[in-house]
């Protein structure tokens, strides 16, 4: 069950609406089904068609009484007094009759502080049905005694007591909400997509670019560089007296109102971690961030394997500091820690599905959106304990439409580990929607490293060692990881790691050391395919070994020939003996 509380000055306006066809004739049999006194009260949709227009005019005067005498008092208008709260019951819910739908409404006004129960000089309300699944409730917010009602919070008090009224009605239980989740469209703003054929809202579309954006840039310059670049409209807000940028609003390119001007939207209404402030905060640099940026970058030559590599270890770090905080005990700087891994992760999923093989973006798009929401919670993030897992992810985007498949699924695999554990970070601390967010999310990043993984996997499966061959490497495995050896060899996956284990034998690594090395007890238990995240660390691990000897030979092949002479204690200004000296000397 869902209310959605918004103000508004325009009573009869809303009337209208509530009693009228709707927009697109969806209003069926409009009628009051609860109010602050029944008995006398006009319903406009019960009375003959002729009658209608005024019915909704003695209807609203009567609303609005003690707004007129609060005006008339102060000599002013009174804001925002009309208050609404749609309440809508989830997709598959049973039919309320019209009885539960006014109890539902009385329940809502009291716990939202409009109409307390007994409160005999509350605010004057009705509920409205005109469909199957929702109500709307209206008020106007100007007590009978002429004060404002109480009602901060209202929004959240509501969610609360349809939280109880699922219970008790045998609904569908929806998660709490926290106040940190974006402002949904409007009804006005979603006829206008279905007039226009468009996908999205301008809202919803503004948010995921800005949310990309960020994602993307460096500094705050970027930042806006990189939405003019997309085509969306920015418009800066300057601070009369300093001159200073203080926020900023964003339209999209065909998004006008009436008169052909565009519509902007401020950063904190499009998300509240889209403010300029909250965006700031991630450009902060670290106290050896320049350190951590160069080599968070990786080869900026277009070396895609090594940029990937970075960045699975680092979501292999993030994973390792969830989990921690995950088995020890709850404290503030634990949870500013993680919930900046957190934010991290989020633009790295952006960044990812812009660098990533083109046939893998699609899911990693979708992953990154669905993500969105499990990235804000209450809990602010110190964004500076993920500046390297940060930097990782913007290093994708010096090597977009990577082909080394190899590489980037195993950092997809890191991906659903630290994926997995963050959902589980937010259930523990109770984090109903991120926990939920976090689940949608982990179901399109799996589709995308599945996808990623079957080529290799076919691959390394038809090159499987002998059966004699693959028998000591299973027993290799009993011996070494004895807890998680059935499910490792049951795995359909176990060809590909035995094929993978024989090539790391070959590179110097017996299966034994590689298998103690690269074994997480944790997340071999959360492991679908235990087999299959042993592989992928262990083809990242022999890369790492073969990048290192390569380094290694490169630089005894690039070295002075005189390099073992160094270490000699000649005296300054004291030329050395050539070659001709000696051969002088010696005749």
């Amino acid at each position: 069950m869902v209310p959605d509380v918004s103000t508004g000055d325009r009573t009869r306006g809303l009337l209208s609406y509530l009693f009228g066809p709707g927009r697109r004739d969806e209003h069926t049999d409009p009628h009051i089904v609860a109010a602050f006194a029944m008995p006398g009260l006009v319903d406009p949709g019960r009375v003959p068609l002729d009658q209608h227009q005024a019915a909704l005019t003695e209807l609203a005067a009567y609303l609005d009484q003690p707004v007129r005498l609060r005006e008339q008092r102060t000599r002013g208008p009174v804001p925002q007094h009309v208050w609404h709260c749609p309440v809508r019951t989830a997709p598959g819910d049973r039919y309320l009759t019209d009885a539960e739908w006014a109890e539902v409404a009385r329940r809502i006004v009291h716990a939202a502080g409009i109409a307390e129960h007994g409160d005999d000089a509350a605010c004057r309300w009705i509920a409205v049905r005109h469909a199957e699944d929702h109500i709307h409730i209206m008020a106007t917010s100007v007590r009978e005694d002429g004060r404002r009602p109480r009602n901060k919070g209202d929004g959240r008090r509501a969610q609360a007591e349809c939280r109880k009224i699922e219970g008790e009605l045998g609904l569908r239980r929806l998660k709490s909400g926290d106040a940190t989740a974006p402002r949904t469209p409007t009804s006005a703003e979603r006829a206008k997509v279905e007039r226009h054929g468009r996908k999205d809202p301008a809202r919803v579309w503004l948010r995921e670019h800005a949310y990309a954006a960020a994602a993307a840039a460096r500094d705050e310059e970027e930042f806006f560089g990189i939405l003019t670049a997309l085509g969306v409209k920015v418009r800066p807000r300057v601070g009369p007296e300093t001159g200073e940028v203080t926020g900023y609003s964003l339209a999209a390119p065909s998004d006008t109102n009436g008169k052909g001007e565009p519509i902007f939207y401020g950063g904190s209404s499009l998300a509240p971690d889209l403010s300029l402030n909250r965006i700031r905060e991630r450009f902060t640099p670290t106290e050896d961030g320049d350190q951590v940026t160069v080599a968070a970058r990786g080869d900026r030559r277009g070396d895609a394997g090594s940029t990937w590599r970075h960045a699975d270890t680092e979501l292999r770090t993030a994973y390792a500091i969830v989990i921690t905080a995950i088995d020890g005990p709850i404290g503030e700087e634990t949870d500013r820690r993680v919930q900046a891994q957190a934010a991290a992760f989020a633009e790295l999923l952006h960044n990812t599905a812009a660098a990533a093989p083109r046939q893998l973006r699609a899911e990693l798009r979708a992953a990154a959106v669905a993500f969105g929401r499990a990235n804000r919670s209450a809990i602010r993030a110190e964004h500076r304990a993920a500046d390297a897992l940060r930097q990782a992810g913007k290093a994708m985007l010096t090597v977009p439409g990577s082909k080394d498949g190899d590489f980037v699924t195993a950092a997809l695999v890191s991906a659903v580990f630290l994926l997995i554990a963050l959902g589980e970070w937010h259930a523990q601390r109770g984090h109903e929607q991120q926990a939920a967010a976090a689940h949608q999310a982990l179901v399109r990043l799996r589709a995308a490293q599945q996808q990623s993984a079957q080529p290799a996997l076919a691959q390394l499966t038809n090159r499987a060692p002998s059966p004699e061959e693959t028998n000591r490497l299973a027993a290799a495995v009993q011996a070494t990881v004895p807890e998680q050896a059935q499910r490792i060899l049951a795995d359909s996956a176990w060809p590909a790691l035995a094929t993978m284990l024989a090539q790391a034998e070959s590179a110097g690594t017996p299966p034994r050391r590689a298998l103690a090395d690269l074994t997480g007890q944790r997340e071999l238990d959360t492991a679908d395919h235990p087999a299959e995240v042993l592989l992928w660390r262990l083809r990242n691990h022999t890369a790492d070994r073969i990048a290192e000897r390569a380094r290694a030979a490169t630089t005894r092949s690039t070295a002075p020939r005189t390099s073992a002479a160094r270490g000699l204690d000649i005296p300054r200004g004291q030329p050395r003996s050539t070659d001709r000296d000696h051969r002088r000397h010696t005749r």
